[in-house]
């Protein structure tokens, strides 16, 4: 989330700060990387689930922690409402 921010990547505000509370990161993860991030935790899942536009591969870039073995992710943003 900080480095899409830091690049002005639209749709991703982190209006919460990334602290998991407003899906204001929601992104969607290539289907080969999902395996390589840690699983979502409780409060993630929980946060997701008031986004109708929530899919599979749906996680809040916030927590996601980039590590070489992240080198490369590939995420889309979902569409504005």
């Amino acid at each position: 989330m900080e480095i899409a921010q830091d690049h002005e990547i639209e749709g991703i505000d982190g209006d919460c700060g990334g602290v998991c509370s407003c899906s204001t990161c929601h992104v969607y993860v290539s289907p080969p990387w999902l395996a390589k991030l840690d699983p979502a935790g409780s409060s993630e899942k929980d946060t997701l689930s008031f986004d109708d536009r929530t899919r599979d591969n749906s996680r809040l870039s916030c927590q996601i922690e980039l590590t070489k073995a992240l080198d490369g992710l590939e995420v889309s943003i979902p569409a504005k409402e």
